[in-house]
């Protein structure tokens, strides 16, 4: 266990009351918690950010989500506790994690058109890159 560097939520009290704002608001996204956390869980675990990882298992549990779809979610690519919806979700979730590499191709938004609406991408995008912020912060200041 490390200790704190840098209490960034006190120290940058205005900008982390965004970062909260924008997740008060994607809470009632009509994506649902069920896939934001299932998102969010699957950024944490590609981030290594061990404080989210067990926020978002816990909710996801607390929510009812299977123990076996939790186990299986570092391979989602080829198990068949996920949906197509959440497949899609989560191939644009590891594209922009690691956009630096994959530059978020078609290939990749073009499946969820098939499953979301637009404001929906627009709120997984959200979703996916508000998760990255927290990752990036918790990871880097040692929470």
């Amino acid at each position: 266990m490390s200790t704190l560097r840098l209490p960034y939520s006190q120290l940058s009290p205005e900008a982390y009351k965004g970062l909260l704002a924008t997740k008060k608001a994607l809470a009632s996204s009509s994506l649902g918690l069920p896939l934001i956390e299932l998102v969010n869980l699957r950024i944490s675990q590609i981030n290594g950010c061990a404080f989210c990882l067990e926020m978002h298992a816990k909710a996801l549990r607390d929510g009812g989500t299977p123990e076996v779809k939790l186990d299986s979610l570092a391979g989602w690519r080829i198990s068949a506790q996920f949906s197509e919806a959440e497949r899609a979700a989560l191939a644009w979730a590891e594209s922009l994690t690691d956009i630096a590499r994959t530059h978020a191709p078609d290939e990749v938004f073009e499946p969820l058109k098939a499953h979301f609406s637009d404001a929906q991408i627009s709120d997984l995008t959200f979703a996916i890159s508000l998760m990255n912020a927290f990752n990036r912060l918790a990871v880097s200041m040692r929470q």
